[in-house]
Order: C-alpha cells, then sequence, then structure tokens
C-alpha cells in the first residue's frame, strides 16, 4: 500500500541518535536545547519550547495565555482534533469559524462577522486558534489586525507548515501572532518521532510555557520565592505537566531539521505534478495565494459536485488499488464530544461542504516515480 505520509530516515539520522544513546544523556539534555535554539533560529523567533507533541505544545501555550474556566476559544472546524480540545483542556469553551473553501483556511471575512455578534453577546474569544491547513498560512495579517481590533490572542497551529512563508517570512516568525506551534511526527514535514515545540517572541509567554511543560517546576534561583538558594533546591511555581521532548527525539528532529528547505521543495515539485497531471479531472484543490509558500503537507483533492463516482466509492477503489489515501478532517463541530457540547450538523457548512469531496493523495519527497504515475493514472482510470 503506498501510504498517503511517510517519514524520510537518513543515515545521518541514524547517527545522531545513535550518538545520543552513546551519551550521558537520552532524556533532557544538550540536545534539545540546541533543537530548541535550531528551531528558533529557523523561524525566526526568539524562544522555542520542546515538546513530546503537538497537542502538549498547543496545551502549555493556551495555558501561557491564562485561558481558564469561562473563556473562549476559536479554531478551525478543519483540522485535527487537538486544535479545539487545548482549549476544552484549560475548562474553556469552544467555537468555531467557517473556512474559506478555496484555501481550507479560516475565511477572515466570517471571523469578522462573528466577532461583531461575538461583541454584542459579550462572548468575545481570549484565544483564536489558526490552522495553517495542508501547510498553507491563513491571511495571518488581516487575522491580527482583528486581533487588535477585538483584544484576542492568536496561535498559529502550523503543524503541518514548517519550511512554509507568509509575505516572504519564514511561518513561526509570529509577527503577527502570540505563539506559533509545530509538529514533529511522523508524517509531517519534518520529524522527531513524536513531538512538537511552541515559539514566540514574548520572553513572559517563553517563560510560562516552559513551566508549563516540565512539573511547573523551576530552577531559576532568580524566580525563587522562598528565600533558600542551596545547589539541590528547585520549586513550583504552578501545576504543569511533564510534556519534555528527549534527547533522542531532539537529536533526530535536529538532524532532519538541517534538510527541510529541500524536503518542502520537494513536496512543491510533487504538488505541481499533481495539479498539472490531473488538471481537466472533475476535481480541484486548495488554492494558494501570491504572499503564500505553502510546506504541502497534504496535497487535498476534492471532488466537484458532478463527479461520477461518490467520495467513498472513490476512497475504496484507490485503497483497492493498494493507494493509500486518507480524509482530513473530520469537521471537529461533527464529532460526538462536540455534539455533546451542543454543536450539530449544519453549523459549519462550507467545511462540511469541503469535507463531503475532501480526499488525501499521497505526498512525500520519497514517493517514487513509479507510484506518482500509478496514482495519477488510476486517477484517471476511475474519473475521466
Amino acid at each position: 500500500m503506498i501510504p498517503y505520509g511517510k517519514q524520510h530516515i537518513t543515515e545521518q539520522d541514524i547517527s545522531a541518535v545513535v550518538e545520543v544513546l552513546k551519551s550521558d544523556f537520552i532524556t533532557q539534555g544538550p540536545k534539545v536545547l540546541e533543537f530548541e535554539q535550531a528551531i528558533a533560529q529557523y523561524c525566526h523567533a526568539q524562544h522555542a519550547i520542546a515538546t513530546n507533541s503537538a497537542t502538549s505544545a498547543l496545551h502549555i501555550a493556551c495555558q501561557a495565555l491564562g485561558l481558564t474556566e469561562g473563556d473562549w476559544l476559536w479554531t478551525s472546524p478543519i483540522s485535527f482534533v487537538a486544535s479545539a480540545n487545548c482549549g476544552r483542556y484549560c475548562g474553556a469553551q469552544v467555537d468555531f469559524v467557517d473556512i474559506d473553501l478555496n484555501t481550507v483556511n479560516i475565511c477572515p471575512k466570517k471571523l469578522k462577522e462573528k466577532l461583531v455578534l461575538a461583541k454584542q453577546q459579550n462572548t468575545l474569544p481570549k484565544v483564536v486558534v489558526v490552522v495553517h491547513m495542508a501547510g498553507l498560512s491563513c491571511d495571518m495579517q488581516a487575522i491580527a489586525e482583528l486581533a487588535k481590533e477585538y483584544e484576542f490572542a492568536i496561535i498559529e497551529d502550523a503543524s503541518h507548515a514548517i519550511g512554509g512563508q507568509y509575505q516572504g517570512k519564514p511561518v513561526g516568525n509570529c509577527q503577527y501572532s502570540d505563539i506559533s506551534v509545530f509538529s514533529f511526527h511522523p508524517v509531517k514535514i519534518i520529524t522527531s518521532a513524536e513531538g512538537g515545540i511552541a515559539v514566540t517572541n514574548n520572553e513572559g509567554l517563553a517563560r510560562k510555557m516552559r513551566l508549563y511543560s516540565s512539573h511547573g517546576v523551576t530552577r531559576e534561583q532568580a524566580t525563587f520565592t522562598n528565600g533558600i538558594d542551596a545547589p539541590w533546591y528547585y520549586e513550583q511555581h504552578c501545576l504543569g505537566q511533564n510534556y519534555r521532548m528527549t534527547e533522542l527525539q531532539g537529536a533526530l528532529g535536529l538532524s532532519q531539521l538541517q534538510r527541510v528547505d529541500e524536503i518542502v521543495s520537494q513536496r512543491q515539485q510533487l504538488a505541481k505534478k499533481y495539479q498539472a497531471i490531473l488538471s481537466g479531472l472533475p476535481i480541484t484543490w486548495q488554492q494558494s495565494v501570491d504572499d503564500n509558500y505553502s510546506a504541502y503537507h497534504l496535497f487535498v483533492i476534492r471532488l466537484n459536485d458532478d463527479t461520477k463516482l461518490t467520495r467513498e466509492q472513490l476512497f475504496e477503489a484507490l485503497r483497492k488499488a493498494n493507494i493509500g489515501v486518507n480524509v482530513h478532517y473530520i469537521p471537529i463541530h461533527t464529532q460526538p464530544y462536540y455534539r455533546e457540547l451542543g454543536f450539530k450538523q449544519g453549523d459549519f457548512p462550507v467545511a462540511e461542504r469541503y469535507y463531503q469531496g475532501a480526499l488525501s493523495l499521497p505526498l512525500y519527497p520519497e514517493l517514487s516515480e513509479q507510484d506518482f504515475d500509478h496514482i495519477t493514472t488510476t486517477l484517471h482510470a476511475l474519473l475521466d
């Protein structure tokens, strides 16, 4: 089966991990710090806090921003559930903003409309989590202007988007956001097996996120409140979690980061080949804009209304041909957990329309020419 996504591990990556296994540190140590510094430098951000997953990074980002019971978090309905769950972890109420069908990202116009109404109802969000779907950045400048007007914080869920650019600058530079989060899951752009990271330009937020990621415990003497400065002493300043990244993950991520631009370039080339070869079929795909350079974590097609096969029929036919297509994503508000919170079918019609026809094709740098030809030939045979 040709998978929709796949990690690419080189001998350099293996050597980096083996080196750590032979060292004195396999949990916390210098490689995690080095990885954090390298990510911050790559993104043109000031601070980076590595975690054991992007879900954990989203959680500590919400905690650092003071999200709590009685607050609202808004996000996109087209994402993995973690983009919304991070608000629930903090006791906040969650709502969604419908997408733009072309970009599959939060629609700034719909966000504006919802903010106007929320202000009248005194239900403005404290945090908006924007999701860079499939590696394509949201319209961050427009969203940041709304954030200033309506006084909410912005978290970029950039799990799909490391190596992408917006307005010629790296995604994650936090020019238009408070915190950005990346994922290093095996199917993402680069991997640390599991792992994530939160980046920010705000020193105070960085300090809080580091506390929340490690039990709320600090060894920084300048922050001690008990007046004790013994060399073994530490203090717990808040209720945190054990979300720390290991040295093994840090070493693998650091090695992979050296190839991120090459990996994204290869993904770009594959996406353009798909677009060229599949043009003319009754499908569409995510539309980029002039100031965006997508990292192309995914290549999602969407069946037109007049396509002769249903999405389920096409899914099953492609799987039967050993093509491991997938669907990204089932709208979060239709999940049973969120239905119990009051959401229902029809609440976000554009997201639901997108979902009805969405199908993710295999896309990763090691996708062979033979497999690529098999995918595109099969699609033409089924849809022509």
